[in-house]
């Protein structure tokens, strides 16, 4: 079944190519660097590193903690992060910087998972949440890297796929020494889709450890002192296409409750910054751009974060903070972030990227669920004119939040007993 799936694969190559570059037009990181994807190399690469596998910019953050600790339990470990996206890619380097090896994940054809392998010969692979890539676990497989899946989600949707293709999943799975789900559920998941029982754990969800510095907490009510004043601050965070038109519509209806309001625009994918502006003036909206470095006045409706990197800041600068990603079905956005900085979150009705997470903190009364645009009209203003109730809202997310930490150091002890291993 492997072959079918590399033979089927390779014939893909040229219109997966084809598609980076139609998105290259308004992401122009798409173009470059094709050569990591087919896994040639120009330069020589660090050789026995620790390599860890985060999709995008969401399990490249969730990673980080875990990067760090490792990092002060073995200072001279040589470490590869891989991407697939270039956010995650510019997510990585923002992060940490020279402190790792960074390159694309290759694409799962046997030539280019090989000229990987040979030139990384990673010493232990980590791969963050849901991929399963049949080539890359056969090989490591075959070259004895002991494989791990951490922080593991598997969908209902996803696990009914997979089921179909046994032949092609089981093998895969079967080289896996460790797979640390998220929930009982998600490991009951990787089971039926052919995983060991003694392979599976629960470990928890490592985005709970989240990491919110002191001095970023500060930069973001520093920029709500100085920029925006004494304005009300909503954020509306990691939206996708079609959902910035419902807030600029909200907006202007809970603007004549809340005239100090001021809506603060994160989309998710910066190809989208300019079409957002856009969108806003078309709306006959006053915007002003973070990049534009202008001053936001009282007469400015809306604050246009078109950066990368900074939305824990701008939380921390917020009032309110809606989660994107979640009133279009796109299956939401992490809303630990927002619960960690210490504001008041809502999201919509599509979290099925997060379910068990938004079950849990709507458990808790710690967050507001919003069906539709009266829901988050109704929320807003409870926030804006109940100071206890704002507070209240606050508090137990963050004590949601500490609950359900550790999965870190769970994971970390599992990895470092093989890295151990592997140092001896």
């Amino acid at each position: 079944m492997r072959a079918l799936y590399s033979f089927l694969f390779y014939l893909l190559v040229p219109f997966i190519l084809c598609r980076l570059l139609w998105r290259s037009i308004k992401a122009p990181a798409y173009r470059h660097r094709w050569h990591e994807r087919l896994a040639y190399y120009p330069k020589q690469h660090a050789q026995g590193v620790i390599w860890f596998h985060a999709v995008s910019v969401g399990e490249a953050e969730a990673l980080f903690p875990l990067i760090r600790k490792i990092q002060i339990l073995h200072p001279d470990a040589r470490l590869l992060i891989t991407t697939t996206t270039p956010t995650g890619s510019a997510r990585v380097k923002a992060v940490l910087q020279g402190t790792v090896e960074h390159v694309y994940l290759p694409y799962d054809t046997p030539g280019a998972v090989s000229r990987f392998m040979r030139c990384f010969k990673p010493s232990i692979a980590v791969i963050v949440e849901t991929e399963i890539w049949p080539n890359l676990f056969a090989c490591c497989g075959r070259n004895g890297v002991p494989l791990y899946i951490i922080n593991a989600r598997l969908s209902e949707k996803s696990a009914r796929g997979y089921q179909k293709i046994p032949s092609l999943v089981r093998p895969a799975l079967g080289q896996v020494k460790l797979i640390a789900a998220q929930t009982q559920d998600d490991a009951d998941r990787f089971i039926a889709i052919g995983a060991e029982k003694q392979q599976v754990v629960v470990a928890g969800n490592i985005k709970f450890d989240i990491d919110i510095a002191d001095e970023t907490v500060e930069q973001g009510l520093q920029l709500k002192r100085h920029l925006f004043k004494s304005r009300f601050v909503w954020i509306i965070a990691s939206t996708h296409k079609d959902e910035e038109a419902i807030f600029l519509d909200i907006y202007k209806q809970a603007k004549q409750q809340i005239p100090e309001l001021l809506l603060v625009l994160v989309p998710r994918h910066p190809e989208r910054f300019g079409e957002v502006e856009r969108l806003c003036k078309l709306q006959q909206l006053s915007v002003v751009t973070r990049t534009s470095g202008d001053d936001c006045h009282q007469d400015n409706d809306v604050y246009l974060a078109d950066t990368m990197g900074e939305l824990k800041m701008l939380y921390a600068s917020a009032d309110v903070a809606f989660v994107g990603g979640s009133m279009v079905p796109v299956g939401g956005h992490n809303v630990l972030e927002p619960a960690a900085v210490g504001v008041p979150v809502l999201f919509g009705p599509f979290m099925a990227n997060f379910k068990e997470i938004a079950g849990g903190i709507l458990r808790h009364d710690a967050a507001i669920q919003c069906q539709n645009k009266d829901d988050i009209v109704r929320a807003v203003y409870a926030i804006y004119g109940d100071a206890a109730y704002r507070a209240a809202l606050i508090e137990k997310a963050k004590v949601f939040v500490y609950q359900n930490r550790g999965a870190k150091a769970r994971l970390s002890e599992m990895l470092d007993q093989t890295i151990a291993q592997i140092a001896r």
